[in-house]
Parts: C-alpha cells; sequence; structure tokens
C-alpha cells in the first residue's frame, strides 16, 4: 500500500454520524479541515431544548481556548446559511476530553498501550462490545489488536478488531491515561474556574436580538456546560475536563432568506 493511500486511511473518520448530525458534519468537516482542525464527532442532544455539540481538535490532538473559540466563530456563520438543524439551537464546541472517542485510525496508533472501549457494528463472533488494552493498528490491513483481559480459558486473550466496523470507540479514564494526556499538552489541572470564565467571554459577540425571555449568547441557566457536552466528570484528582464554548443559536428560519 502507497504512503499517500495509507496516510489518507489514517486520517478518514471511521465514525460516521447519523441524520442531523450527519448534516452538520458535512457542512463543517471541509471548512474546519481548511483552518487547520479536524472534526472528531458531532452529536444532537435534547439539552436546553436542542444542542448540537461539537468536537474538534488540531492534528496534533490539542485544542486550546483560543482553538475553541476560532472554531466557534468560523462555523456558526456557516450553519447559519445551511440550516442543517432546521430550527433553534445551542452549539457547544468542546475538545474531545482526555476519555475522548477514537475516530480515525491515527488516533488509534497515538493511544496505543491505554485502555478502551470499543463497540463494533456488526458483531464479530456474535460479540460486539470489547474492553482492553489497544494495540499499535495494521493500516494496512485496517485491524486493530485489543488485548483482553481476564478471558476465559481457551479464549482467545488478543483479538484483531476490523477497524471498518467500528461503531463507537473510546478511552477508559484511568490514571495512567490522565498523567499522559497532561505530559502530552494539556492544561494544568486546577485551572477549570478560569478556563470557563475566559470561554464565556470568548463567545460573547454581537448575534441578532433575541426573545427577551432568553440571552442572546448563551442559553438559559447557569454558564456552566452541560454534563453531556463536557462528558462524566471523573472522581479523580489531577483529571481535567474539555475545552468547551458555548453560543446560543436562536434563528428564525426565515430571517436568513
Amino acid at each position: 500500500m502507497s504512503s499517500e493511500i495509507e496516510a489518507d486511511l489514517s486520517e478518514k473518520r471511521l465514525v460516521r454520524e447519523a441524520g442531523v448530525a450527519a448534516r452538520v458534519a458535512q457542512a463543517i468537516e471541509g471548512p474546519l479541515l481548511g483552518l487547520g482542525f479536524r472534526l472528531v464527532r458531532v452529536r444532537m442532544s435534547n439539552i436546553n431544548g436542542c444542542t448540537v455539540q461539537i468536537m474538534a481538535e488540531r492534528p496534533d490532538g490539542t485544542f486550546s481556548i483560543a482553538d475553541c473559540e476560532a472554531v466557534s466563530r468560523a462555523i456558526s456563520p456557516i450553519l447559519d446559511v445551511d440550516d442543517p438543524v432546521g430550527g433553534a439551537y445551542n452549539l457547544e464546541v468542546s475538545s474531545p476530553g482526555i476519555d475522548r472517542p477514537l475516530v480515525r485510525v491515527s488516533d488509534f496508533a497515538r493511544w496505543a498501550g491505554y485502555e478502551a472501549k470499543v463497540e463494533l457494528s456488526p458483531p464479530l463472533d456474535g460479540r460486539k462490545r470489547f474492553r482492553g488494552i489497544l494495540g499499535a493498528p495494521d493500516p494496512e490491513r485496517l485491524t486493530v489488536p485489543i488485548d483482553l483481559p481476564d478471558v476465559k480459558e481457551g479464549l482467545p486473550s488478543r483479538i484483531d478488531l476490523p477497524l471498518r466496523d467500528v461503531f463507537e470507540a473510546h478511552l477508559v479514564l484511568t490514571d495512567d491515561l490522565i498523567r499522559e494526556s497532561l505530559r502530552r499538552g494539556g492544561p494544568p489541572a486546577g485551572d477549570e474556574d478560569e478556563d470557563e470564565a475566559e470561554m464565556d467571554e470568548a463567545v460573547a459577540e454581537e448575534r441578532p436580538a433575541p426573545p427577551p425571555a432568553r440571552s442572546p449568547f448563551r442559553p438559559q441557566g447557569p454558564k456552566k456546560a452541560s454534563p453531556a457536552a463536557k462528558g462524566p466528570k471523573p472522581a479523580r484528582s489531577g483529571s481535567r475536563k474539555p475545552v468547551v464554548t458555548k453560543a446560543s443559536r436562536l434563528k428564525d428560519r426565515d430571517s436568513l432568506h
């Protein structure tokens, strides 16, 4: 396999969205790439009515507050024009976080040696959920080995999972993973309050006036990002939450025409 094809397969997203989330991803993935960012995941939720949750990062896996602001400002007008949601919604942009989703072959390669949960569709030999230590992926065969702990006698302890069948995968939060994430350039622990204040200030930009009952810049309620946007908060010292920025998208579809 040529190095060009191998590199393309390594950076192509394996996990794909469906429905409205797929339309959002299609609208923003190209522009984000042009700005030097990679789309990680788009998810829709019913938090605060309707929320579009977008995870992005730089190719090296980093994502600063400034990057978060840049992505939010870049994709907001794109979503206004394309209108893939078709109604009012809240926009949340965040880093993938420590227990990040694994959506590319390069993600599996970067985090080989760490514990992950992987779900396949269709199942492999009747099994679709696996949890264990990732090995280095084989980009030519498009497989990734996973070492399974505590397997029953007679069953293989290492299985090669087909990457094309990955439905969802993410790292498991461990002390080793937290230390390695911080070593690779994550912000120091303990800066959460300062980060939130900076993020709320960063996204305060002018927007058309919304109905009087709601703020023009962020959803109703407290300023903190919703638990669903941040993911489960680990009860561990030294952990950090994803960088998150919010912007309310209180649109009237007719006003765009």
